[in-house]
């Protein structure tokens, strides 16, 4: 089982803690670095927060949260070994793992429902990253040769 980091803005703590349950609920270990109150925050220090655990070792994975999804992935980006998508849709959720091995995942919580979300959250663990041809694009990613 995986160690998964969890964080959002304001706009996606109902998720956040659903999504929190679904994880643990499988075996995985959670790790939720919050915010716990909906007090408006900034997704940009949340994103980077959770990116950060995700850099260094500590966490395997990272989910991430905002209200499009958008703007908490460009922040968790900016962290070099970061490679996260933003999902809306299963089929993109597993590509994402299997083609670009993304090690985080932003949804947005004012895009999707909390059945979808759970859904897109699934695909995305129970994917493995493929390798092979795929495995140069991401080096090419990770050296900048782009």
């Amino acid at each position: 089982m995986a160690r998964i980091v969890l964080s959002s803005d304001h706009a996606a703590i109902d998720l956040r803690q659903a999504i929190a349950s679904h994880v643990a609920g499988q075996g995985h270990d959670v790790i939720d670095i919050g915010p716990a109150t909906p007090e408006s925050t900034h997704y940009p220090a949340h994103g980077r927060a959770a990116a950060e655990r995700v850099a260094s070792g500590d966490c395997d994975l990272g989910i991430i949260l905002c209200g499009t999804g958008q703007g908490i992935m460009m922040a968790a980006n900016k962290v070099p070994g970061i490679r996260c998508g933003v999902c809306s849709d299963t089929f993109s959720a597993a590509m994402i793992r299997a083609h670009n091995d993304a090690n985080m995942l932003a949804i947005g919580a004012r895009v999707v429902g909390e059945g979808l979300a759970l859904d897109i959250l699934d695909a995305f663990l129970s994917t493995d990253f493929e390798g092979g041809r795929h495995a140069t694009r991401v080096a090419m990613i990770e050296e900048g040769r782009v």
